[in-house]
């Protein structure tokens, strides 16, 4: 009987150490904080976008008439001179409209030629017989048909001065498309772009065809950047900016803002605007249609104090006036930081300045260089969670 309540006795013992055990385990760690201290550095607020990168000046070329292309004297990466020939098309069709021009042209002048013969008989046949019509000789009838034939051949003969500069006119056409036949490049620069071949028919009848592609200066580029309509209103005039492209991925390139065009480009109805990046490129590095990853610098501090943003944000847990809204943006109300002194969270008001996303500057405030700045707040121990989660049965 003893034994009995012994036994029962060891078993409420047990069950109330074990009670015990589980509530000193289930007491709440100490926080931990996760701190970076208060430096001075650098604060950049940027515009990141992407675009293209082209040459500052392209040229089309194309071809004002039709026909097969008879040879071909450029090609890609050719550099070419102003007026240098880079393709033929057949002129034989424009060769026989010329040749049919001048021939109308010489038939023309010969007929004004013979024209003016005749004016000079009609001249001497008038005045002949308008002596003799005084005498009686010949009658006025015939004074008055001599007068009409010789006004008839000066009528023909400004008749045939305007047909000849009608066939002026032609023969100075079918010239201009005889030279169009040459086609020459209209810039100094380098052919990027060939869309010909030799046989190949072109036809300008509707619609004037491309048929070479030429930059006039590879070492002067621009990138041609979509950035939204949010962030348009701080991209301006002189910003600088640097950009990376997939071919070089170690080396950033450098430039400014030379454009923001007004003009929207939307698609799927988000509205974009372009905003254009000059760039020097003296080794020819960069080439036309490379993707740009671009940053647009709009403003910038150097070496002013610095803290996260995440630190603007935090709000201690489980102390006193935590977790209050405080207009952290608003400068008539000021904002906040949490320093760790002590072991335990001080809130210390700031001042805040120009902010990049990662950084905000602090421009006034108690905040000094160096403080330990509170960003996160964790507990003591990892398994916290599980030790609450998990009760024992015999908890009292």
């Amino acid at each position: 009987m003893k034994m009995r309540w012994l036994l029962v006795l060891v078993v409420i013992v047990a069950a109330i150490g074990s009670g015990l055990a589980w509530r000193a385990l289930d007491k709440p760690a100490a926080p931990k904080y996760v701190t970076v201290p208060a430096a001075k550095g650098a604060v950049v607020r940027t515009v990141v976008t992407t675009g293209s990168v082209n040459p500052v000046v392209t040229v089309q070329v194309g071809s004002y008439v039709s026909g097969p292309v008879k040879s071909l004297h450029c090609d890609y990466n050719t550099k070419v001179k102003a007026g240098q020939l880079c393709a033929k098309i057949d002129p034989r069709n424009y060769q026989v409209a010329l040749d049919q021009a001048k021939a109308n042209l010489a038939s023309a002048m010969a007929q004004l030629e013979k024209d003016k013969a005749g004016l000079t008989y009609a001249k001497l046949n008038y005045e002949r017989d308008r002596g003799l019509v005084a005498r009686g000789i010949v009658s006025q009838d015939s004074v008055d048909a001599d007068q009409s034939a010789y006004e008839q051949a000066a009528a023909q003969i400004k008749l045939d001065q305007a047909a000849i500069a009608q066939r002026k006119a032609a023969l100075e056409g079918a010239q201009v498309n005889l030279d169009y036949t040459d086609i020459v490049s209209p810039v100094d620069g380098i052919v990027v772009s060939r869309n010909v071949d030799v046989g190949q028919t072109v036809a300008a009848s509707f619609q004037t065809p491309t048929l070479f592609l030429i930059a006039k200066d590879l070492t002067k580029m621009q990138v041609d950047t979509n950035v939204s309509e949010s962030d348009i209103g701080r991209v301006k005039l002189g910003d600088r900016a640097t950009f990376t492209v997939e071919a070089y991925p170690k080396i950033t390139f450098a430039g400014r803002v030379t454009q923001v065009r007004k003009a929207p480009i939307t698609v799927q109805n988000v509205v974009t605007y372009d905003a254009v990046i000059g760039v020097d490129n003296p080794e020819l590095l960069l080439l036309p249609g490379m993707t740009a990853n671009a940053k647009i610098i709009t403003a910038q501090r150097d070496g002013v104090l610095r803290v996260p943003e995440q630190a603007l944000r935090f709000e201690p847990q489980g102390l006193p006036g935590a977790g209050s809204k405080v207009a952290r943006r608003n400068p008539q109300r000021g904002a906040r930081v949490w320093v760790l002194k002590d072991g335990k969270p001080v809130a210390v008001p700031v001042t805040v300045g120009l902010d990049d996303g990662t950084w905000a500057e602090v421009t006034g405030g108690q905040l000094a260089e160096g403080d330990p700045v509170v960003t996160d707040q964790a507990a003591a121990g990892s398994d916290t969670a599980t030790r609450r989660s998990t009760r024992s049965p015999f908890r009292l």
